[in-house]
């Protein structure tokens, strides 16, 4: 969270948010790996966050990546990641919004089931611009920084709302004002609020233009002149 708070706040482009944003990918990774192998013994629902958390900071990695056939076969598996993740979270939801009453943490079925509908259509949206890359090619300018602002920032949304969603783990780290609802959910609306922030700012930029080093040509021997020129 750290890492990625750094990334969000720097000034893009600069070494700053490039190191940061590098160690947050990799962190992310490493979470996402070890939270589906752990959530396939404890819950599924783990197992889900950590293909999310896999497929939202992959995706963004080989935006601003240059194209190549690594990241045309990251973004081929992703989309196929997308797709499956949706369909689990349409068939979730249907489930939990025909079962009434509460799970096991106190949360109402209901609002787990619209929940998971939302992360389908997101999902959805998501993949629809995984397969229009795959066919016509990474955008430039704003829209592809865009596509690598909005998915950074929902992996980072959810480290963050994993850990300030139970108050137990907050009160392990931060003071006792810091563990009431509003303050856990202050810095996901913050987060939010810097994201479409910097969305505003990109909207409309232009990719910059490729600048081409010419390696100065050594000077001729006038032998090597005269035997050119006759």
């Amino acid at each position: 969270m750290v890492l990625g708070t750094v990334a969000l706040a720097a000034r893009k482009g600069g070494t700053v948010h490039r190191r940061s944003g590098a160690w947050f990918v990799w962190a992310m990774l490493v979470m996402g790996i070890t939270a589906s192998i752990l959530g396939l013994r404890e819950s599924p629902g783990n197992v889900m966050a950590g293909l999310l958390t896999l497929y939202f900071v992959g995706t963004a990695w080989t935006t601003v990546r240059p194209a190549s056939t690594w990241t045309r076969l990251v973004n081929g598996c992703a989309l196929g990641i997308a797709l499956g993740l949706a369909l689990l979270a349409v068939a979730g939801g249907v489930r939990f919004l025909s079962t009434p009453g509460l799970n096991p943490a106190g949360v109402p079925f209901r609002t787990l089931g619209v929940m998971s509908l939302l992360i389908a259509t997101l999902l959805l949206l998501a993949a629809a611009g995984d397969l229009r890359i795959l066919r016509s090619g990474m955008p430039r300018g704003g829209p592809r920084l865009a596509r690598h602002l909005w998915r950074m920032c929902f992996a980072l949304f959810i480290a963050a709302g994993s850990f300030f969603s139970i108050k137990e783990r907050v009160a392990k780290v931060l003071p006792e004002p810091f563990t009431s609802g509003p303050m856990r959910a202050l810095p996901i609306l913050l987060l939010f609020a810097t994201m479409f922030y910097w969305l505003w700012k990109v909207r409309g930029r232009r990719t910059p233009p490729v600048v081409i080093r010419h390696e100065a040509a050594p000077a001729a021997s006038p032998a090597a002149l005269r035997e050119s020129l006759g």
